[in-house]
């Protein structure tokens, strides 16, 4: 077993990432509770916060667990003109700019058939394709840029970036999905 994979070493690489991550959480559930009145307002876009939060620690994830494949082989460049790195921020945008869609269109339906749509099924997806799109942008840059401070910190990037990337991801969807609501949403 390598000496960095002990439960003392991977605790000491851990332990200071997730004790501010845990903040960062509690952050997240206030501003959550500052949004909770046009939640209620709009009970789709209640059922989209779960959903809106959980895809993008999952594409920031998606994207952090190749790049930290590409560290361990060795072929992971920063460099902007990567082929590699291009096609994988890509892949997250594209997948993106596929399942938000369709997870307003399921809010909205979930809602329909429950009774109790009180937007379009246009606006929905607007508001979950354009918190989706932006949430993509910034899980890239956070996945980006934990994957390189892992690097240059001699972390090992599967046990780093995916916690910081799926926590901020957190904060980032539930911030983003209410500043796209207020500019949406009559």
């Amino acid at each position: 077993m390598p000496e960095n994979w002990t439960v003392g070493a991977i605790s000491r690489a851990m332990l200071p990432v997730l004790l501010p991550l845990t903040v960062v959480e509690v952050g997240s559930g206030l501003v959550l509770g500052t949004f909770e009145a046009d939640l209620y307002a709009h009970p789709s876009l209640l059922v989209l916060v779960p959903v809106t939060i959980g895809m993008a620690g999952n594409l920031g994830s998606i994207l952090a667990s190749r790049l930290s494949t590409a560290f361990h082989l060795g072929t992971l460049s920063f460099d902007p003109r990567d082929d590699d790195l291009a096609g994988n921020a890509l892949a997250t945008m594209a997948l993106a700019l596929t399942l938000f869609p369709l997870a307003g269109v399921g809010a909205w339906a979930i809602k329909a058939v429950t009774g109790t749509t009180d937007l379009g099924v246009v606006t929905v997806v607007l508001v979950s394709l354009t918190s989706g799109a932006a949430l993509a942008l910034l899980a890239i840059a956070v996945t980006l840029v934990s994957t390189y401070a892992a690097y240059h910190l001699e972390l090992d990037p599967d046990d780093v970036v995916i916690p910081v990337v799926t926590n901020t991801c957190d904060v980032l969807g539930v911030v983003i999905l209410y500043a796209v609501v207020q500019v949406l949403v009559p």
